[in-house]
């Protein structure tokens, strides 16, 4: 059974054994006679060497054997010839210690596992260094893909691909978090925010004390800040102050894209400024429509509603 490859990676990540050159080399030469094998039981053996204590040894065994070609080709391709003047760290092996140090939740692991696999398709090299410009969006369209493929449960596929396009996110709030960031930030992440969190620091491995001190106090503000917000308001079901069945009364619309844009103006307010009271939503959306509102067959834009 050729799954028995993938199970001596499991079994030398799960004890911490070294695997014999002899097996290495029978796995190499093996490796194609993973294609017979199904998605479903390649990813049934990946989600056991995922729970593994240090699964970092059997990935890169898989990948050392040619056998992450056949069934996860994105691994082989993060490692990256370096450029010989603008040089960045191996992505490869910062993708091993990312997994290696989060918590044995298969989720949040996957996550660490495919969260730099845009990085490939977006590396530009310029006089000024190396980027990866939006890779975190690539990188979660191809973790779909191959998630898919490998036969994942939708919410795992979705879970999972949120995490990646998340996992910069915190970086983008360098001027501090203010109320409404905060907001946004919790509302984004949804019911991933713990896993998000722990993602977000697990992916520093820079050997800068300086820099790691420095994210891990930053992460420290942002959580604090989440916790001060939730004792003042409902971060975690944050909706709007009106229902879509009150707009449409209010605005005296059918169910339309209208008053999902109207949701969403709402929505807007409730991320930026927080809770604020029935009363002050209607005026509000009463004002926005008399801006937004397309004119009417034989009136005025916005005829008939009023204050």
């Amino acid at each position: 059974d050729p799954l028995r490859m993938l199970r001596a990676a499991r079994f030398a990540a799960r004890f911490g054994l070294s695997i014999d050159p002899h097996l290495e080399a029978a796995a190499s030469d093996l490796a194609e006679k993973i294609t017979i094998v199904s998605a479903e039981r390649i990813r049934s053996e990946l989600d056991l060497l995922m729970m593994t204590t240090q699964p970092s040894i059997g990935l890169d065994f898989i990948v050392r054997t040619g056998l992450a070609d056949y069934f996860l080709p994105e691994l082989p391709a993060l490692h990256l010839e370096q450029d010989p003047i603008h040089r960045h760290k191996d992505v490869l092996a910062h993708t091993w210690a990312v997994v290696d140090k989060t918590s044995a939740d298969l989720t949040l692991r996957l996550a660490a596992l495919f969260h730099d696999v845009g990085k490939p398709a977006t590396r530009q090299i310029t006089s000024a260094g190396v980027t990866f410009r939006f890779h975190e969006v690539v990188g979660a369209k191809i973790t779909r893909k191959r998630m898919v493929a490998l036969k994942y449960p939708n919410q795992v596929v979705d879970d999972v691909s949120r995490l990646v396009e998340l996992h910069l996110r915190f970086h983008t709030y360098k001027l501090g978090w203010s109320d409404s960031a905060v907001r946004r930030y919790v509302h984004d992440a949804g019911p991933l925010l713990e896993r998000l969190n722990e993602l977000t620091r697990c992916d520093s491995t820079t050997r800068n004390q300086r820099k790691a001190e420095e994210l891990s106090r930053r992460m420290d503000h942002l959580e604090e800040r989440i916790f001060e917000l939730r004792r003042q308001e409902d971060l975690d079901t944050m909706r709007p102050a009106l229902n879509g069945d009150e707009v449409m009364t209010i605005l005296g619309l059918s169910p339309s894209r209208d008053v999902k844009r109207a949701l969403d103006f709402l929505m807007e307010i409730r991320r930026d400024e927080g809770e604020i009271s029935k009363a002050e939503a209607t005026h509000r959306l009463l004002e926005w429509w008399n801006d937004e509102a397309p004119p009417e067959p034989n009136g005025p834009k916005g005829a008939g509603v009023s204050g």
